[in-house]
């Protein structure tokens, strides 16, 4: 772990009133940093906290408005917050965004506005057509503010859409406002530097060396995505002795991937646009925690061995999209390296476990992989989009390089300008690592291991709160921040028809937003399913018709009371809330399920 990562700078932990981001003289050799303060967030108006001057994302509503400074004369209204200069126009309009936010949270009232979905649109569509000149920017940023689903509020609790922190919102600005792009060195020159470096500690972070390279990106799918592409070139060729990102995909030659029956959709989406098409996929059984069973791997990669299937990828998950399981890295990585089959690890969830010293251990061996995913805009509350794609060995790169005569020529980079274009998919790319890099400078990773740490706990309190209850049934325990669980009415037949409508009772009357997904109809108490699919030769998995991520195993189901699939799903990322909040939302489900009942008599 790198000391950059561990440790705040000191104006972020001892001067709260400086800059985000300010620059401070590092400490002697052998002096003890101080600690990162609590980072803090202030939730939605239903439940008052007190802020912390780095962290607060939800403007308090006020009486009075923003004070503007004034700008120059403009012959027109608008002129003024068309200026192109980041000086006295954008302070005014930060000050309209911040009074709209306001007011639109206060007329919200809560996580999410009591609107039907059809009156919300009629509300959203009378609003833009009628906000016109200098007004427009206030009467719309209140709207947004207004439609929004907070997740700063504890009730907001559905999926992984943390509320970012004040600090990484600030440093979001900035970015805007200079709006570098990262394609070429001569229109981001410090911000390309600054993406090398973070991703040089978030790789030391991981475990990688320091030949390691990486790149800024949308998220997981994306990473998933370029995962795939370099698994697919590298292995391709070796097996063949052809470039396929030259010569494309060689005839009679059937590429297989391996991915747990639980693993995000996006892996069947990166299969089908590499051009290896869905059914490449091999969906390798879970056990009853839904996390991949290393000896059915192992069944499958011999069988497409004996087939002639070459294994391109083995993709393990780390935190997966219902649960937060985590696969068994080192077993995956162990029979990847003995099949010749590049590892995947996607992190884009659970890699928020290496800011915590708890829970870092659950991702022993993910520095065996030959590529990682990571969201920082979930476990690591950034804005959107915040994903991280790192690879071990900066030559994995190759059939990604680029040349392009306006934005890298090779005259250049010998002269020592540096191009990130082969790095990415995209050309045109924002500077993203901004944020998490004055992120880390403020909060350091043992904060941000706090913050990480209080979700855990809230997790766990809620799964207590569910199984305390009569009317409630836990799925299975937290092993992050989400758990799935269900409302049991008096009529096990209408499980399924109460729990999905209760969620929508909440979300209507602008209680609470609660996450929901679905399980198999019939649980074994080992594996999952409802249609058996056939993988290659004798091995075969039980899972879901819809595929990827409507998988989970056990706890329910056939054996359990009414059977049913619908099941309920808290994701806690709110380290703010407090264990008080997360009861009183699992009482609101308890309620809008009594009132679903008594509605159907």
């Amino acid at each position: 772990m790198t000391d950059t990562l561990r440790e705040p700078s000191q104006a972020g932990a001892d001067e709260p009133d400086a800059p985000a981001g300010a620059s401070a003289s590092p400490p002697p050799a052998g002096a003890q940093a101080p600690p990162a303060p609590p980072a803090e967030i202030t939730p939605g108006p239903s439940s008052p906290a007190t802020p912390g001057p780095s962290a607060e994302i939800t403007p308090k509503p006020s009486s009075a408005p923003t004070p503007r400074p004034s700008g120059g004369v403009v012959s027109r209204p608008g002129d003024g917050l068309a200026s192109v200069r980041p000086g006295e126009a954008l302070a005014g309009a930060v000050g309209a965004v911040l009074d709209g936010l306001a007011a639109g949270a206060l007329r919200r009232g809560g996580p999410v506005p009591a609107e039907t979905p059809e009156a919300l649109a009629a509300q959203v569509a009378r609003t833009l057509a009628e906000a016109r000149g200098e007004e427009a920017l206030g009467r719309l940023t209140e709207l947004l503010a207004y439609g929004a689903a907070d997740p700063a509020d504890p009730a907001c609790a559905a999926h992984l859409h943390c509320p970012p922190l004040a600090v990484a919102v600030a440093a979001d600005l900035a970015v805007s406002a200079l709006n570098p792009s990262l394609d070429s060195w001569d229109q981001a020159p410090a911000a390309t530097e600054l993406e090398t470096l973070l991703l040089r500690e978030l790789a030391g972070l991981v475990g990688y060396p320091d030949t390691a390279a990486g790149v800024l990106t949308s998220g997981g799918t994306e990473s998933n995505v370029m995962g795939l592409m370099l698994a697919r070139d590298r292995v391709l060729e070796r097996v063949t002795g052809e470039p396929v990102q030259l010569r494309g995909l060689p005839a009679r030659v059937r590429p297989r991937i391996f991915a747990s029956a639980a693993a995000h959709f996006s892996v069947r989406r990166a299969a089908a646009l590499l051009g290896l098409g869905e059914d490449a996929v091999v969906a390798v059984p879970v056990d009853r925690e839904q996390r991949m069973d290393p000896a059915a791997l192992e069944r499958a990669l011999r069988e497409a061995a004996r087939r002639g299937e070459p294994p391109v990828a083995v993709v393990a998950t780390a935190g997966t999209t219902d649960t937060g399981v985590i696969d068994p890295l080192p077993e995956c990585a162990a029979l990847a390296a003995e099949h010749g089959a590049w590892l995947h690890v996607d992190a884009a969830y659970g890699g928020g476990a290496l800011l915590s010293d708890r829970l870092a251990p659950l991702l022993a061996g993910v520095e065996l992989a030959d590529s990682i995913s990571l969201d920082w805009h979930k476990l690591g509350w950034q804005p959107a989009a915040a994903g991280v794609f790192l690879v071990p060995r900066e030559e994995t790169y190759a059939s990604l390089a680029r040349r392009a005569a306006y934005l890298n020529p090779a005259d250049d980079e010998e002269a020592g300008y540096p191009s990130l274009l082969g790095r990415s998919l995209r050309t045109t790319r924002r500077a993203d690592a901004f944020k998490i890099a004055v992120t880390l400078r403020t909060l350091g990773r043992d904060g941000l291991g706090r913050l990480v740490d209080a979700c855990h706990d809230l997790a766990r309190a809620g799964a207590a709160a569910v199984r305390a209850h009569p009317r409630l049934e836990l799925h299975a325990e937290p092993v992050l921040t989400a758990f799935l669980f269900r409302y049991l009415p008096r009529d096990p037949g209408r499980a399924d028809e109460v729990n999905a409508a209760l969620r929508r009772r909440l979300l209507c009357e602008g209680l609470a937003v609660v996450g929901r997904t679905e399980l198999p109809r019939d649980v074994s108490t080992e594996l999952p399913g409802d249609v058996t699919t056939e993988l290659p030769g004798d091995v075969s998995t039980e899972m879901s018709a819809e595929g990827f991520d409507e998988v989970s195993a056990g706890g329910s189901g056939a054996g359990s009371p009414g059977g049913g699939r619908v099941r309920l799903k808290l994701t806690l990322l709110n380290p703010h809330a407090t264990v008080a909040e997360v009861e009183r939302l699992v009482g609101l489900v308890v309620a809008a399920g009594e009132a679903e009942e008594a509605g159907l008599s």
